[in-house]
């Protein structure tokens, strides 16, 4: 009983617990498992890059940048949080597709504008992008509401695709941090049984890869190294042992195999989400999938999404490199 009072309690406060200065904490060292090791996975491809950032970019850094305007807004639902930004490049059409997922721990303090100068730049490079909101914790989101936000404005590619000369068969999805893992999740969300509030079945529109940018793969290590302070298990409204089901449905790790091919780039000093956490899902991933990971020197948190710094090449990389990939890959 105790137990469980304290979850209730940790649920219905966790928007407010956890702030800007929560999330600029360490949660655990990056582990000593060498580099040479990790480049005997059999399927793990690790390169590494000469980036000497000035400094280790904080939340401060990000917040203070100045939004980047999308060449439309436009809504999916009737939610005041269910739309999304489309950037669309000079190039014309068909366009190749990036729908993007900001980060910020599933929380209503954080939203699309955080992603906003990686969708510019993504543009530039002749992607269109769709850069999604959603509902978050502490404005209607949780279970299930922001995972069918997600899926919702995915699928909503279709509609507007003609209109703004969209090639959904080279449709991609990036995410950062928390939505690194909703990236992962749209990707493998065609294996959810259907008994699940979250099955769309064959329905859903497929992507042809993912990008996470210091993604949370696997929400029950998640919950176990306290990733965002408790945001991994007020997602889903309980612990893994509380709600074990919920946790198949929502962990990307438990979809496997998604079927696509996954990038996952995480810098040596992100204290938010650890290398080593990304790399002990990589391990069991590329058992599944085509898996490549990217980790990148000096780089921390939220250097991935900002094109002005020196891991931009690599994030950049990734992106062009599933966008050129053939649909025929998909199984």
């Amino acid at each position: 009983m105790k137990r469980r009072q304290f979850v209730n309690l940790a649920l219905s406060t966790v928007a407010i617990i956890v702030s800007n200065s929560i999330i600029a904490q360490s949660i655990s060292a990056v582990d000593s498992q060498s580099v040479e090791k990790r480049r005997r996975q059999r399927k793990i491809t690790t390169t590494t890059r000469d980036t000497q950032p000035p400094h280790i970019l904080t939340l401060d850094d990000i917040l203070a940048l100045p939004d980047v305007p999308a060449d439309r807004r436009i809504f999916y639902g009737p939610d005041p949080d269910q739309f999304g930004d489309l950037y669309l490049p000079k190039q014309p059409g068909p366009h190749p597709v990036v729908l993007l997922l900001h980060g910020g721990c599933w929380l209503e303090q954080f939203s699309l504008s955080t992603t906003g100068h990686l969708a510019a730049a993504l543009r530039r490079t002749g992607l269109a992008v769709w850069n999604l909101e959603y509902r978050r914790l502490g404005n209607g989101g949780g279970w299930p509401a922001t995972f069918q936000d997600v899926a919702m404005g995915a699928d909503f590619l279709r509609t507007i695709a003609p209109e703004f000369d969209l090639d959904l068969d080279r449709l991609v999805t990036m995410g950062h941090s928390a939505g690194g893992h909703l990236a992962l999740w749209l990707a493998g969300r065609h294996r959810l049984p259907d008994t699940s509030p979250l099955y769309v079945g064959q329905q859903g529109v497929r992507v042809r890869g993912v990008v996470s940018l210091a993604g949370i793969p696997d929400l029950i290590t998640g919950v176990q190294l306290n990733i965002c302070n408790g945001a991994c298990y007020a997602l889903v409204d309980g612990f893994p042992e509380e709600v074990p089901d919920r946790y198949q449905q929502a962990s990307p790790l438990a979809l496997l195999p998604l079927g696509v091919p996954q990038w996952h780039l995480v810098g040596t000093e992100d204290e938010i989400v650890p290398a080593s956490y990304i790399q002990q899902y990589v391990e069991v991933a590329t058992q599944y999938d085509e898996v490549h990971l990217e980790v990148l020197p000096n780089a921390g948190h939220f250097e991935p999404i900002v094109p002005t710094t020196a891991v931009w090449p690599a994030v950049r990389h990734a992106v062009l490199a599933l966008v050129e990939r053939t649909p025929s890959y998909i199984r």
